[in-house]
């Protein structure tokens, strides 16, 4: 249906989300409800419960799409549901959040205010999704291979110690993937690969984090020559989705 469909055949709706924003005019309340599929507006007559919600509040609603004046798409409120409340007040969403230190120490508002940062997220599990079928389709395994191991190697890099209570000894976070796959090599896999996090106790800054994913592709009987051109093809794969 498009939106004048919509309209005339006056469709019930079920929806839930977050209110982000409200706003009354006259006899009649407006609000934004958000949620991961996107935004659409609520019309409501003056009433003292939903007058009562907050920016923030989850709610569930049942109403009827409709048009407002201005030609806005909207859902005329018939029933709602408060689901969630919100105990804090959120920043501002008009003005935006824009304290970067802030933004950094609470993701979770940065998520709720800034939907842009959000599709950050989606696009980049987009991309990790299509790189593994890229190399499935091509006959590599995904392993896993151990996070917490007994020496730090495969790069020069300083880690992370913590200490194994019934063992007895230290033990490291993993700051490099290669070794593990290449004694993979050695046990009969011939093609295999990993995306997998690496801990590195080094220097912080907006490049540079101390956890952070990595790939590593290893396949038996071939050079670096085919691996070049692999890993261009992966970038092709990529464009093209």
């Amino acid at each position: 249906f498009n939106k004048e469909e919509l309209v005339e055949k006056n469709e019930k709706v079920s929806i839930a989300g977050r209110i982000l924003r409200i706003r009354s005019f006259g006899n009649l309340i407006f609000a934004n409800l958000v949620d991961q599929t996107g935004k659409i507006q609520l019309k409501i007559s003056k009433n003292k419960d939903f007058a009562e919600l907050d920016v923030g509040d989850i709610i569930g609603v049942k109403g009827i799409i409709c048009k407002t004046d201005k030609g806005e798409l909207s859902v005329e409120v018939k029933e709602f549901i408060l689901l969630s409340k919100c105990l804090k007040p959120l920043p501002d969403i008009h003005y935006g959040f824009n304290d970067l230190e802030e933004r950094f120490r609470k993701r979770y508002l940065d998520f709720i205010i800034n939907s842009e940062k959000r599709e950050i997220l989606i696009i980049r599990h987009q991309i990790i999704q299509n790189i593994r079928q890229f190399l499935d389709q091509r006959g590599f395994i995904e392993i896993e291979t151990p996070i917490l191991v007994s020496e730090a190697s495969g790069a020069q890099a300083k880690p992370f110690i913590t200490y194994h209570n019934k063992l007895h000894r230290d033990f490291y976070l993993r700051i490099a993937t290669e070794i593990p796959l290449k004694k993979l090599l050695v046990g009969g896999f011939e093609k295999v690969y990993e995306i997998g996090r690496l801990f590195r106790n080094e220097g912080i800054d907006a490049r540079h984090n101390p956890e952070f994913t990595t790939i590593e592709v290893y396949q038996a009987y071939e050079n670096s020559e085919y691996m070049m051109n692999l890993t261009e093809e992966i970038f092709h794969y990529l464009v093209n989705k």
